[in-house]
């Protein structure tokens, strides 16, 4: 088993599903005030795409009207909610593990996580350095190019580079975990000089198996299950509507 990330643990798992922008503005509050290590569990009021700072919303335009639609404030690809396991983790600064590397950080929750779906009767592993190199490396190997003009070639491996970068779950990164060569949980992360954010998705599981509980004791051995005040949601609804529901924050690139 690996050793437990964090001494101590705050847990909130909220039994009321939110909108897209409001599950942003949450973990925002939580990354500006958790004082603790802190997890929180959370569903989407409906079918929901999350997508990176970075990412373009031209990348996710077509899902408008099928989908809520939100841009994160960490990084990372694209993400379709609904049928996932959501959490986001707070490492606040005056813990010793928010002065590791980020993927440090990345690697040992994911370890926790591999520790708790193992105990579910399901084999995950963390995806190596190696495998991620291989993978792409295979990728663009598959492409047949015999017959394309240098130009066409180029293009052809500029689309493959889209695809691994748009779709999260079809990129498995150092670290994900992965079931039977098959990505079911990553993540992406947010550094402040106040904490770190880690907001993480699960897929592709079995959901029923108390697999939330059994992460949250893979990560602390003492934990204590919180509730959301009106204080970290009355900031969040207006968050939520000054800054992830404007169409100039979806729109930003």
């Amino acid at each position: 088993m690996t050793e437990k990330l964090f001494a101590l643990l705050d847990v909130y798992h909220e039994a009321d599903a939110h909108s897209a922008a409001m599950n942003m503005a949450i973990d925002e509050v939580l990354l500006s005030s958790a004082s603790v290590p802190a997890i929180r569990f959370y569903r989407w009021q409906s079918p929901a795409l999350s997508f990176g700072y970075f990412g373009r919303f031209s990348d996710v335009a077509s899902y408008q009207g099928e989908r809520d639609l939100v841009r994160r404030w960490t990084g990372g690809g694209i993400v379709f909610h609904g049928k996932d396991v959501t959490y986001s983790l707070v490492v606040p600064a005056n813990h010793a593990a928010f002065h590791e590397s980020s993927m440090s950080i990345y690697e040992k929750i994911h370890r926790a996580l591999c520790d708790a779906l193992t105990e579910t009767g399901q084999s995950a592993q963390l995806l190596p350095v190696a495998a991620v190199y291989d993978r792409r490396k295979s990728r663009t190997s598959d492409v047949n190019v015999t017959r394309q003009q240098a130009g066409e070639r180029r293009s052809l491996e500029s689309a493959v580079a889209d695809r691994r970068y748009n779709s999260c779950f079809e990129n498995p990164v150092r670290a994900d975990v992965m079931i039977a060569g098959k990505k079911v949980a990553g993540a992406a992360q947010r550094r402040t000089r106040r904490a770190l954010l880690q907001q993480g998705s699960i897929q592709s599981v079995d959901l029923e198996s108390g697999l939330e509980q059994r992460f949250i004791q893979a990560l602390s051995t003492d934990y204590s299950e919180r509730k959301l005040d009106e204080e970290i949601l009355n900031r969040a609804r207006e968050l939520a509507e000054q800054k992830y529901s404007t169409d100039s924050w979806l729109r930003k690139r």
